[in-house]
């Protein structure tokens, strides 16, 4: 029966992989001023995007005061 712990292994490993990919699908999804606070890789390189100024600009937020 050595196929069982194989099976039991790539379960195990397939479990992990979804819950990975589920972790980094709602962390994207959160603000990129919540990411860059609690330290998401990538959010602190997008908050200083131009794009991203611009819009935090449009919704009246003043630089410094976001």
């Amino acid at each position: 029966m050595p196929l069982v712990p194989f099976f039991i292994h790539m379960i195990d490993n397939i479990g992990r992989v979804r819950a990975h990919h589920r972790t980094e699908r709602i962390m994207n999804s959160l603000p990129l001023a919540i990411q860059k606070d609690i330290g998401w890789p990538g959010a602190a390189e997008a908050c200083s995007t131009p794009m991203y100024i611009a819009a935090r600009n449009s919704l009246g937020i003043r630089p410094g005061k976001g």
